[in-house]
């Protein structure tokens, strides 16, 4: 083999190793998780606006107590209607790499923006996710967008916009597209149903959008374990 050949034959190894290292789908999600876990605690407003075609609900104000791993309240005057699909599970299913089998399926660029695809298959079929599809930027190591697929509440789509908080990988804004025949709702929040409404919507296969806008973020604090016992 000629000199020249030599250093062609190294490129292109080279290239095919970044290539292969890059689309990695565990060493992308362990990134990811790995900006996640850097926030071990915090606190947050936030404001969440319904738009289901059978609930009319005015915007709603609470605020939102994370603390590693699986600690999560809401605390609000009025019902608030929040899908922990984007919180708490999501972090689940990403935390161990041997719970679940990751699949790269594609990448995309998207104004510039190298995002890649990945499936999350769970390996246990006793939990309530069944498949997660995750979007992710692999720069920054942000999820623009999931979609996890539960036995209790069909398929969820959030969306993630962040601006403060890149550094933690939380978002400042969250909007969760819900399948409104299969998506829980809160039984305090039954009463305000219009049930002819629900039902026709559900015929149509209509879906319902929660909107969460997220601010004044507190983060590693420290949060006392006492705020998340029950009252």
């Amino acid at each position: 083999m000629t000199y020249l050949k030599k250093i062609i034959a190294f490129i292109v190894c080279f290239i095919f190793s970044q290539t292969s290292e890059a689309q990695n789908p565990n060493k992308i999600l362990s990134l990811v998780y790995a900006k996640l876990n850097k926030a071990n605690n915090y606190s947050v407003d936030v404001n969440i606006k319904v738009d289901l075609p059978f609930i009319k609900m005015l915007p709603i104000n609470a605020k939102i107590y994370f603390k590693q791993k699986d600690k999560f309240k809401v605390d609000s005057k009025s019902i608030a209607i929040i899908p922990k699909q984007g919180f708490v599970q999501l972090n689940k299913l990403i935390n161990d790499t041997s719970s679940f089998t990751a699949v790269y399926q594609s990448n995309e660029l998207v104004n510039g923006v190298k995002i890649s695809l990945i499936n999350v298959i769970p390996l246990n079929d006793t939990g309530d996710v069944v498949l997660g599809k995750l979007w992710i930027d692999e720069q920054q190591q942000l999820i623009l967008k999931s979609q996890i697929t539960t036995k209790l509440n069909g398929t969820i789509l959030t969306t993630y916009e962040y601006k403060t908080q890149k550094a933690y990988g939380l978002p400042d804004l969250m909007v969760f597209e819900v399948d409104i025949k299969k998506f829980k709702i809160p039984k305090a929040v039954a009463a305000d149903i219009n049930t002819t409404q629900k039902k026709e919507a559900e015929k149509a296969g209509k879906k319902g959008k929660i909107f969460i806008k997220l601010s004044n973020y507190i983060v590693n604090s420290g949060i006392d374990d006492k705020v998340f016992d029950k009252k």
